[in-house]
C-alpha cells in the first residue's frame, strides 16, 4: 500500500465525520449522562473505538491477503482497487443524499451489532475510563457506511498488519469530530450537521472516489 493511501483514509474519516457526528454524536453525548464532559471519558471511549477499528483491518486485510495469495495477485488488486474506490464514491453520494445505497450496508451489520448493542448497557453511564474504554470497543463495531468503505480499502492492503495500520489512519482521522461532539455537545453537532457542510465533506469524498477510480481503471488498461 502507498503512503498516499494511509493520508486518504485519514482524510475520509476526518471528511466524514459529519457522519460519524450523526451516528455516534448521541453516544458520546451520554458517555456521562448529564455528568461533566471529562476529557479523559471521551479520549478513553474513543481509543477503544478506534483499537476496534484496527482490529477490523486486521480480519479484513489477513482476508484480503489470503485471497491474493491463492489467485494471480495483479488482476485480483485492481479488483479490489477498484471495489474500494467505488465505495468511495457510494460514500460521497450518499453524504449528499444522492442514494441510500449504503444504508444497505449497515443494515447488512445490524444483526451481529444487535447481539453487541446490549453490552454496552452495562458500561452507562460512564464514570470512569474502565467504563468508557470498553464502551469504545463494543460501538467501534456499528454498523456504518462510513468505516465499511474504509474496510474496502483495507481489503487490498495485501497483509493483516498494513489493513489494522490502514484502519488506525482512519480511526485518528475520525477523532476530531467525535471529540468535539462529545465535549462541546449540540453547538458542534448543530454546525456539521448542516447541509452545507455536509454537502462539502461528500463532494470532496466523492471526487477523490472518482479520481482513486480513473487511476484504477488506467492501471487496468496498461496491464
Amino acid at each position: 500500500m502507498p503512503d498516499s493511501a494511509f493520508l486518504a483514509l485519514f482524510l475520509v474519516g476526518l471528511l466524514g465525520g459529519t457522519h460519524c457526528v450523526g451516528m455516534c454524536g448521541g453516544i458520546v453525548g451520554a458517555l456521562s449522562m448529564g455528568g461533566p464532559q471529562r476529557l479523559s471519558l471521551h479520549l478513553a471511549y474513543n481509543l477503544g473505538r478506534i483499537l476496534s477499528y484496527g482490529l477490523a483491518g486486521l480480519l479484513v486485510g489477513a482476508l484480503g491477503a489470503g485471497s491474493l495469495a491463492l489467485s494471480e495477485q495483479l488482476p485480483l488488486r485492481l479488483v479490489l482497487l477498484i471495489f474500494a474506490n467505488l465505495m468511495l464514491v457510494a460514500l460521497g453520494f450518499y453524504m449528499l443524499g444522492a442514494t441510500r445505497v449504503l444504508a444497505l450496508t449497515e443494515q447488512w451489520g445490524q444483526r451481529l451489532w444487535r447481539r453487541i448493542q446490549p453490552l454496552g448497557k452495562r458500561f452507562l453511564p460512564a464514570r470512569t475510563v474502565w467504563q468508557a474504554f470498553p464502551l469504545g470497543l463494543l460501538w467501534g463495531w456499528l454498523p456504518c457506511g462510513l468505516v465499511y468503505s474504509a474496510l474496502a480499502t483495507a481489503l487490498g492492503a495485501g497483509s493483516a498488519l498494513e489493513g489494522g495500520l490502514l484502519m488506525l489512519a482512519f480511526g485518528l482521522g475520525t477523532l476530531p469530530n467525535l471529540l468535539l461532539a462529545g465535549l462541546l455537545l449540540a453547538r458542534f453537532r448543530t454546525l456539521v450537521q448542516k447541509p452545507l457542510v455536509r454537502a462539502l465533506a461528500g463532494f470532496l469524498i466523492l471526487a477523490y472516489g472518482l479520481y482513486g477510480l480513473y487511476g484504477a481503471l488506467g492501471l487496468a488498461r496498461t496491464n
